[in-house]
């Protein structure tokens, strides 16, 4: 059985642990299921992603680790390529053998029900990335996808790109 790890709400807490994960992500090719990571050594990898959900609007988020047999079909990848359709073992060892896996994700295409729920955890609100891996250090983009008009700081940036 392969650990998983969905990141979310902290106000979720009671409907995950009655009913389970809902399958309202939209992933790639139109489908529904569930974002995770492969519960890893590094807490760092395991958790990357709570920065950057948190940039959404939610103040605290919380880890669910939830298992699934070794043989169910993922999507695996990197957030910015295409995904390959792996088993979730091969999905997991895909992840733990890169040299840097930031920004990796793996898609199950399907609910996780509350029997699969293995444990419910908080995290670390300031662990992961922001924007992108490997961001800190470079400019922010000044156009108006990455920075839209009335986020925060968003004029000071444009205003620093000369627009």
């Amino acid at each position: 059985m392969t650990l998983l790890v969905h990141v979310t709400a902290a106000k979720n807490v009671r409907s995950v642990r009655r009913a389970g994960i809902r399958a309202d992500s939209i992933g790639h090719g139109g489908m529904t299921g569930v974002y995770c990571l492969p519960v890893l050594p590094s807490y760092q990898i395991t958790y990357q992603w709570v920065r950057e959900l948190r940039r959404g609007g939610q103040r605290a988020m919380i880890a669910v680790h939830f298992r699934v047999p070794d043989d169910e079909p993922v999507l695996a990848g990197h957030y910015n390529r295409p995904p390959l359709q792996l088993s979730s073992a091969e999905a997991a060892a895909l992840v733990a053998e890169q040299q840097d896996a930031r920004g990796y994700e793996l898609f199950l295409p399907r609910p996780v029900s509350a029997k699969e729920i293995h444990r419910v955890r908080s995290v670390n609100q300031v662990t992961g990335w922001r924007y992108m891996p490997g961001a800190h250090g470079s400019p922010p983009c000044a156009c108006p996808v990455c920075n839209p008009s009335g986020g925060y700081g968003a004029a000071k940036v444009r205003k620093a790109f000369g627009e």
